[in-house]
Order: C-alpha cells, then sequence, then structure tokens
C-alpha cells in the first residue's frame, strides 16, 4: 500500500520543469547504508575502540546520515574517546574508514531505473550532494561506471551539502531543482534552500521516516525507478 500511495503522490510532479536534480548517493543511488555502518563499526575498532565505543559510533553515525564524516569522527574522538582532536587522530580514522567503504560499496547494489530517468530527464543536469567523501565518491562511481549521469558534478565531504547548494546557487540555471533524498538532513537542506524534494525510502536507515515526510507533507517513493 505504501508503494501505491507514494507513486500516486508522485504523479502531480513535472520532472521536466527542473533544471537541476541532486542526487544523494548512500540509500538513493547506492544501496549501502548499512554497509556504511558496518564501515563505520570496522573503523572505530581499528582505531582501538572497543566494541561497546564502536555502536557508540555507529548510532551517532545513523543519526546524522548524510553529514560529514568529520563531523562525527570529532564527537567519537572527543565524547566517546575522551581524547584531544588532533589532525594525526582523524587522519587515521578517516583512512581506515576510506578502505573500509571502498572495501564494503565495490559490490552494492545500483538504483535502477537511471539510465530510463536520465533519458526522461535529459534537459536536466544532474548532481551528486553526499556526506560522503567526495574522491572516495569519484572513484567508486567510476568503478560501477555511472559518472557520466551527473553532468553537474560529484560532489562530498569535506564540504557539507548545505555549502556544495549554496555554491551551485550563484548559477542562475541552477534553479528549478529537485533534491531526492533518504535522510532527515536532506529534509532539513531541501527546506532551507527551498528545494523540491522526494523520500526515497526504500534503502533508508531512518526508522521514522514515514511519520517525518506524513508530518511535513512530502512526497516519498520507494526507489528511484517509480520515478518513471
Amino acid at each position: 500500500m505504501q508503494s501505491k500511495l507514494a507513486r500516486f503522490k508522485h504523479f502531480v510532479i513535472d520532472l521536466k520543469k527542473y533544471n537541476t536534480i541532486i542526487f544523494d548517493c548512500d540509500g538513493v543511488i547506492l544501496n549501502s547504508n548499512f554497509q556504511k555502518i558496518e564501515a563505520y563499526r570496522n573503523a572505530a575498532i581499528t582505531y582501538g575502540a572497543t566494541k561497546s565505543q564502536a555502536e557508540d559510533l555507529v548510532t551517532y553515525h545513523v543519526k546524522l546520515t548524510g553529514i560529514s564524516r568529520n563531523i562525527k569522527f570529532k564527537y567519537f574522538l572527543k565524547e566517546i574517546m575522551g581524547e584531544e582532536i588532533l589532525d594525526s587522530s582523524m587522519n587515521s580514522l578517516v583512512g581506515n574508514l576510506n578502505k573500509e567503504v571502498v572495501s564494503l560499496l565495490k559490490g552494492c547494489e545500483i538504483a535502477s531505473g537511471m539510465k530510463k530517468l536520465k533519458f526522461e530527464t535529459r534537459k536536466s543536469t544532474w548532481m551528486v550532494a553526499s556526506g560522503g567523501d567526495q574522491e572516495e565518491l569519484r572513484f567508486l562511481f567510476k568503478k560501477k561506471k555511472i559518472t557520466s549521469y551527473f553532468d553537474g558534478g560529484i560532489y562530498g565531504s569535506p564540504s557539507s551539502k548545505h555549502e556544495i547548494i549554496e555554491s551551485k546557487l550563484k548559477n542562475k540555471n541552477f534553479l528549478p531543482t529537485l533534491f531526492l533524498g533518504d535522510s532527515l538532513y536532506d529534509i532539513q537542506t531541501a527546506q532551507k534552500y527551498n528545494l523540491d524534494f522526494i523520500f526515497i525510502y526504500g534503502w533508508t536507515d531512518l526508522k521514522n521516516w514515514k511519520k517525518i515526510c506524513d508530518d511535513k507533507g512530502l512526497t516519498y517513493i520507494e526507489k528511484i525507478e517509480d520515478l518513471i
């Protein structure tokens, strides 16, 4: 019933009116949210955290899904490990996470319907705004042969989604824009910049996504292919 309702709600949206379509990556383009959880857990343990401390990081990561790993690791060092935030510690954690992510995400599922949606919205510019590491994203997209879809660029950490969008707002052809996301931060970002938004729930790790979407009157669909 959820999928039928979501599709019905979507039919009022004219995709062809958008100059830009922004995609979050994890949970939208790639079925990678739960692999990312495992990557954060492993990165913390490799750093020297106990299993309990690693789980505390995972909980914080899920709470802040879509937000830069730098923010999460600063919290981890200061609040969970009780350590000073040093460049060496941050570099170690980010390096551990990068290795874990690349290893775990090489085989993860890509959203179906991308090619057809690109054709249907061929006059729109596609871009990625993710909380993931920018170079890591570009590497993975190249490996998965989906870089060419995103003619507007693939962007991520260390820039925040807010910084990425603010830089694009300077382009007079950026609006109107549609944002496709799966996290609370994605919703908040779209609302901050008054962008149209569709929630993709099929791979989300946001437990109360439906109540949030219903309360805010947001359109939601299970997966990208439901757009077409």
